[in-house]
């Protein structure tokens, strides 16, 4: 892995800090310390901007034909031996040759820039069972630990535009609108598989919390102490008060969102938990404002399946308007996944959520259409 350079990234972020806000701009106040054990700044791979991928699009792995016609011999072998869709994994579905570069990508998402987009497979060419079945067979050789959702037991998460009820159309996960940047509550990698784009709008955006990190760290290391202090009142699905980001046995790891932490229109927080208090709502607005300057746009095609660290990298969603034919609505699917033999160490704030999504027990539903809520219930707040 060649270490990278965060001097323009520390550059783009010393402008923003003069106009992210017209009415109180982010002071510069390199005077203040850093938490004890969090480095000066992370010179790694996973530290970059998308000013970076303007004009290079390597982190594109395109399927090329002899690629596709694996994948599609995969499938066929798998079918023959009756399995369920839950059995899928690389033992059953073989690309002896494909699969090298999956294990690369792999790597890459955990040690170097932490997101890759894998491209070609055609939908149209097969039924939803199958491009399903094909997505587990590939992602097998990335990320092959699946976490349950919830306690149904629910593995797939649709996301797409709904308006059946107020509930669900203000909810992130069924709204059109723009969504703030965050992480997922567990899951090393998250990984969707694109079934339709919006007829425009709905781009997948993503930062380095490395590199939010770098430039907090040289301009507002008192906002790192904030945001490493074990007071972050964080609910939805449970209370808990830990911290946003942690230095980890040599890994940076920030994790957050923030409808656990103020709630939304949809997810009234409960007044008798915490507030959040004024210098916290800085540190967020601090990490949106600086990930927004430096982060990238990835227009998503069907057929698509996109990865990212999420121990590493934030994402968001642009907002988005759909069209009358089914080809022009916004469809993504998503799965939480883990490599252990890649995978990084979790902090113990965080190890009960990672052992509730990948090691309790229980019923595994793959539903490969959207369901009802009872089948795939909007989480509220539990104490």
């Amino acid at each position: 892995m060649t270490p990278s350079t965060v001097g323009p990234v520390i550059d783009l972020g010393n402008i923003f800090f003069n106009t992210y806000s017209s009415s109180q701009p982010l002071r510069v106040q390199n005077n203040s310390a850093l938490p004890v054990g969090f480095p000066s700044s992370l010179q790694t791979d996973l530290a970059w901007s998308g000013q970076q991928f303007k004009n290079d699009q390597s982190y594109i792995f395109r399927l090329s034909p002899s690629d596709v016609s694996e994948v599609e011999a995969a499938l066929r072998h798998f079918k023959t031996l009756e399995l369920d869709g839950n059995d899928v994994c690389s033992d059953n579905f073989p690309l002896p040759v494909l699969g090298e570069n999956l294990r690369g990508l792999a790597c890459d998402l955990y040690e170097g820039r932490g997101f890759c987009v894998i491209r070609g497979l055609d939908l149209s060419k097969y039924s939803v069972e199958d491009y399903t079945v094909i997505w587990l067979g590939i992602q097998s050789y990335i990320a092959p630990k699946q976490a349950r959702q919830d306690k149904k037991g629910n593995m797939l998460v649709h996301i797409h535009a709904d308006k059946s009820s107020e509930m669900k159309a203000e909810h992130h996960r069924h709204s059109t609108n723009a969504i703030t940047f965050h992480t997922e509550e567990s899951g090393d990698i998250v990984g969707w598989l694109t079934r339709s784009t919006a007829a425009s709008g709905g781009k997948c955006i993503i930062a380095s919390a490395h590199t939010v990190y770098n430039v907090l760290a040289a301009a507002r290391p008192d906002l790192v102490r904030i945001l490493a202090r074990s007071d972050w009142p964080f609910a939805f699905p449970r209370f808990q008060c830990r911290p946003v980001i942690y230095f980890h046995e040599s890994k940076l790891i920030m994790n957050f969102g923030r409808t656990p932490l103020i709630g939304n229109s949809v997810h009234i927080r409960p007044s008798y938990l915490p507030s959040l208090s004024a210098h916290q709502k800085e540190a967020l607005d601090a990490i949106e404002a600086i990930a927004q300057a430096t982060q990238m746009e990835i227009q998503t095609q069907a057929g698509d399946m996109h990865y990212i660290n999420n121990l590493a990298v934030l994402h968001r969603r642009d907002a988005f308007v759909n069209g009358d034919e089914p080809t022009a609505k916004r469809h993504l699917v998503r799965m939480r996944l883990r490599n252990d033999s890649l995978g990084w160490s979790i902090p113990d704030e965080l190890e009960e959520e990672w052992t509730r999504a990948f090691e309790m027990k229980g019923d595994r539903i793959w539903h490969l259409e959207p369901m009802p809520e009872g089948f795939f219930p909007l989480r509220m707040y539990t104490n």
